[in-house]
Formats: C-alpha cells, sequence, structure tokens
C-alpha cells in the first residue's frame, strides 16, 4: 500500500504536468491571435494565473520532496523540481516570444488597415450612394404599389356600388312582379266569376224563351183548336 506522502508526491505531479501543458496552449494560443490587443490582453491574464498555480504546485512539490524520510527519494524528488522549474523558465521565455510576435502581427495590421483606409472610405461612400440609389428606388416602387392598391380600392368601391344599386333594382322588380301577381290572380278570379254569370244568364234565358215558346203553342192551341 503507497504512503500517503507517495499519493501527494504523484497528485503534485499531475497537477504540475497538467498546468505545464495549459500554458503552453495558452502561448500557442498567443502565437496565432491576430488581434486585436485586447484579446491579446485576456490570453496573457489565463498564462499568467496558470503560471501561478504552477509555481504554487512545484513549491509544493519542493516541499515534500525536503520532508522525504530517504535521501536518495529527496534528492530524486528536487531533481524534479530543477527540471520542473526549468521548464517553466523556458515556457517563459516562449511566452515573451509568442507575445513580441503577436505584437508584431497585430502593428503590421493596424498599419495594413491605415493604408487601405482611404479606399475603404471610397467604399463606404460608394456603398451609401449605392443603398440610397436602392432605396430610392424601392421607394418610388411602394408609391406605385400604393396607389395601384388605391386604384383598385376605388375599383372596388365601385362595383360595391353597383351591386347595392342592381340589387335594389331586382328588389323593386320583384315587389313589381308580386303586385302583378296578385292582379294577375285577381283577373282570374273575375274572369272564372264572368263565366258562370254567364252561364247562368243562358239557362235563364234559356228558360224564359222556353217559356215563351211554351205560352205562344198555348194560347195557339186554344184559338185554332178550342175544342180540345
Amino acid at each position: 500500500m503507497a504512503a500517503p506522502q507517495d499519493v501527494h508526491v504523484r497528485i503534485c505531479n499531475q497537477e504540475i504536468v497538467k498546468f505545464d501543458l495549459e500554458v503552453k496552449a495558452l502561448i500557442q494560443d498567443i502565437r496565432d491571435c491576430s488581434g486585436p490587443l485586447s484579446a491579446l490582453t485576456e490570453l496573457n491574464t489565463k498564462v499568467k494565473e496558470k503560471f501561478q498555480q504552477l509555481r504554487h504546485r512545484i513549491q509544493d512539490l519542493e516541499q515534500l520532496a525536503k520532508e522525504q524520510d530517504k535521501e536518495s527519494e529527496k534528492q530524486l524528488l528536487l531533481q524534479e523540481v530543477e527540471n520542473h522549474k526549468k521548464q517553466m523558465l523556458s515556457n517563459q521565455a516562449s511566452w515573451r516570444k509568442a507575445n513580441l510576435t503577436c505584437k508584431i502581427a497585430i502593428d503590421n495590421l493596424e498599419k495594413a488597415e491605415l493604408l487601405q483606409g482611404g479606399d475603404l472610405l471610397r467604399q463606404r461612400k460608394t456603398a451609401k450612394e449605392s443603398l440610397a440609389q436602392t432605396s430610392s428606388t424601392i421607394t418610388e416602387s411602394l408609391m406605385g404599389i400604393s396607389r395601384m392598391m388605391a386604384q383598385q380600392v376605388q375599383q372596388s368601391e365601385e362595383a360595391m356600388q353597383s351591386l347595392v344599386t342592381s340589387s335594389r333594382t331586382i328588389l323593386d322588380a320583384n315587389e313589381e312582379f308580386k303586385s302583378m301577381s296578385g292582379t294577375i290572380q285577381l283577373g282570374r278570379k273575375l274572369i272564372t266569376k264572368y263565366n258562370r254569370r254567364e252561364l247562368t244568364d243562358k239557362l235563364l234565358i234559356f228558360l224564359a224563351l222556353a217559356l215563351f215558346l211554351a205560352t205562344v203553342l198555348y194560347i195557339v192551341k186554344k184559338r185554332l183548336f178550342p175544342f180540345l
């Protein structure tokens, strides 16, 4: 079973390796950084934090080495501490070089942007003029569409008014048809009544004629044949 002190040594070494790798990764990010300066400042802040953590863990490992009972193990750990310190110094040198390279790249980029400033201003002016022309064209198109919509609305209103007038005309004609229908029905009733009355008059005339003829025959009979 490993002694607690050995466990602390192993954990301390693992953390030192982890912080060392993180420092190297951040230094590479600084080399690849193309600006702005705020991004470089943020990366440097992170590097400082990792160096601080790394330094503390190296100091912890050095203290653990001094606490070793065996001289051989003590010397071995102290040698590891020296190696970690050298590696940290190498990382610091690489960090300074990466910063210098990054600052030179940012300065060159800013100079290039200043040289291209005139072209950028002309491009912006041209873009603004083009945008203004496009906006004017769009405005005219929208006004034309608005006028067309107003005409369509007016035509729709006229069509609606025409439909209302036609509806009223149809309703008036319907009322007239109803009135004419009532008149026709009344005429039909009068004609039927007249036909019935005519038939009655014909029957009465026929009966009167028959009575007249019977009376004439009776008178003739009495005069010509009194004995009958």
